[in-house]
């Protein structure tokens, strides 16, 4: 078995000797940052589907004007995001809405890739999977991945919730979704979230009559979720919005 490379610059300990003005010292090595990377991916439990997903692969639609100022300025305030956070003392999250197919998982795994570029700690959750999970949880029999998918949604540094509101609304998802944004608003760690649901504070029109597309777009955000978690979303999250953009997989099967 070929034994792994030990770094040059600090011999494997993650450490390398620096001189600033003649004083001796120690910094973290490259390697260690490198590293560090490579172990938060891994981490971060990121679907096969958007593990390579980045800023550089979004294709902003050039050949539609429309569609190509929207997702030019979701690129902008995203890329923007993950360069400058945390940004403040109050941690802000992102909450990207629109209509399905048009990049919002892509554009949030996007953001987390980056952050954890730089060190900080991110993990996407599927929004129903997470409910799933949790409910599970509560069986005696389950397992330990079950029993702590709750914790790891509570306390990770950043959470990526995807498809906010894509479950049937009972007192119990409300419950638990409100438990959940509240105890990260509460504890000062933000959210990143995709969602499919209107809202009109975000711009949302009230949905015409007879309405095409996909079900769960008709949907108001308060009412998947509740009122509670809804405003405390909107206090912790910036909003970028991709309605109105064509499904690009639509645009792929023509």
């Amino acid at each position: 078995m070929t034994e792994a490379a030990v770094c040059p610059r600090c011999q494997g300990t993650g450490w390398k000797l620096v001189d600033r003005d003649g004083i001796a010292g120690v910094e973290r090595c490259d390697c260690y940052q490198q590293e560090r990377g490579g172990r938060l991916v891994e981490a971060a439990a990121i679907p096969a589907l958007f593990r390579n997903a980045s800023f550089e692969t979004f294709s902003t639609q050039p050949e539609n004007p429309v569609a190509h100022r929207a997702l030019q300025t979701a690129v902008t305030v995203a890329a923007s995001y993950a360069r400058e956070y945390p940004a403040g003392v109050k941690k802000l999250g992102l909450m990207f809405i629109g209509d399905p197919g048009t990049g919002k998982t892509h554009l949030a795994v996007s953001v987390i890739r980056r952050l954890m570029a730089r060190g900080f700690e991110c993990v996407f959750f599927d929004y129903q999977n997470l409910l799933e999970r949790i409910r599970s949880s509560y069986d005696q029999s389950s397992g330990a991945a079950q029993r702590e998918a709750y914790r790891t949604a509570l306390d990770c540094e950043i959470l990526l919730l995807d498809d906010l509101g894509a479950h049937r609304v009972t007192d119990w998802v409300e419950d638990t979704v409100t438990s959940l944004i509240t105890y990260r608003y509460n504890n000062n760690k933000p959210v990143i979230v995709t969602t499919n649901l209107r809202d009109s504070e975000a711009g949302d029109a009230p949905v015409p009559s007879g309405m095409a597309g996909d079900v769960s777009s008709r949907w108001y955000l308060s009412e998947r979720i509740g009122i509670r978690a809804r405003s405390r979303l909107f206090e912790m999250c910036r909003v970028i919005s991709t309605r109105g953009v064509e499904d690009y997989r639509m645009r792929k099967n023509r």
